[in-house]
């Protein structure tokens, strides 16, 4: 995910997924539906700024979201000055496609192949100046602005097939919705792995101009 997009958790074993309880029971991103397109599942949103905490890891995509909740899921759960747990939220999400980040080192002033980015939303109830600092280095907090969605919300597995076939049709809607679509596809899961399938919420967000 770009550094401009929304951010796609989880348990004791620290797997995607396996500590992230039922969708409704905990923060979500806030924003407001503009547009319901050709179906109820497709919606171009407008999110609120809100604060994440990212980490940039190597993949391959499929691995890309435990990677990351090796760091994120420590920072969450004390591994940060002052040793505070901070609440789960939802969805978790990551870009599905390799991101460019610039490194800032004097003598490294170009872009490099980063990785895939994986963030996890911070609860509404912080602040910049009152999340507490992470220890691991890799960890970033960083602040979304406010931004504009096209989104489709799918169940099923998490295969990349499934991904695919879902991401296709979003192409397809925002194209004959004649909006512009911009960044990398930003994949979304709110459920972890004991939900069957059939009853997963996934999510595919395009962002528009």
């Amino acid at each position: 995910m770009s550094r401009s997009t929304p951010a796609v958790l989880l348990g004791a074993a620290l797997t995607l997924g396996a500590a992230v309880p039922a969708a409704q029971a905990i923060e979500q991103p806030r924003f407001r539906v503009e547009q319901v397109l050709a179906a109820d599942s497709l919606e171009v949103r407008r999110y609120e700024p809100y604060i994440v905490a990212e980490v940039v890891v190597p993949g391959p995509a499929e691995q890309a979201g435990n990677q990351g909740f090796s760091f994120l899921g420590g920072y969450i759960f004390g591994r940060n000055k002052g040793d505070r747990k901070i609440a789960m939220t939802a969805p978790v999400t990551q870009t599905a496609e390799p991101v460019k980040i610039a490194m800032t080192a004097p003598v490294a002033q170009s872009a490099r192949e980063g990785g895939f980015a994986v963030q996890f939303m911070m609860p509404s109830s912080f602040t910049m100046e009152t999340l507490p600092e992470p220890l691991d280095p890799r960890v970033q907090l960083r602040e979304v602005p406010a931004q504009r969605v096209v989104a489709i919300t799918y169940s099923g597995t998490w295969t990349q097939a499934n991904y695919e076939e879902h991401l296709a049709k979003l192409r397809s809607a925002a194209q004959a919705a004649g909006l512009e679509t911009h960044g990398e596809p930003v994949y979304a899961r709110y459920n972890g792995p004991w939900v069957p399938w059939f009853m997963r919420k996934n999510e595919i967000w395009l962002n528009v101009r």
